[in-house]
């Protein structure tokens, strides 16, 4: 049906994840573009399409949930998935009034986030 690869960001300060969700990613068909910060993200080649966010909320740096608030500021609303290995309610209600599609406790299992990245395609 859909030939193109949907182009997902993934900001993790850790590369061993970054490495492991953009290679799961990539097992999905999903074209993963990687990212150490958001920072980095901001600086990206801005013709590179991104549709979809998967970003750590504790980063070196900007926040994830200060990069999601940024995005929404600027008028691109990228739907988002966050990932963290903080155990914290607060800031889990935070990113969820922010409007995170999902918030994913790491280790997290692959078919969450694979679902959760399906889902924000729905909308």
């Amino acid at each position: 049906m859909e030939n193109k690869r949907r182009i997902v960001a993934v900001i993790d300060d850790d590369e061993s994840v970054r490495r492991s969700v953009s290679r799961l990613l990539n097992a999905y068909g999903f074209a993963a573009v990687e990212y150490a910060s958001a920072e980095a993200f901001f600086d990206r080649d801005p013709d590179v399409a991104i549709e979809c966010l998967v970003s750590d909320i504790d980063l070196e740096g900007m926040s994830g949930i200060e990069l999601q608030r940024k995005l929404n500021n600027s008028g691109l609303k990228l739907p988002t998935i966050f990932i963290t290995a903080l155990e914290d309610e607060r800031l889990r209600e935070v990113a969820e009034r922010k409007g995170c599609i999902a918030y994913l406790q790491k280790p997290f299992a692959g078919a969450a986030l694979i679902a959760a990245i399906k889902k924000s395609f729905e909308s």
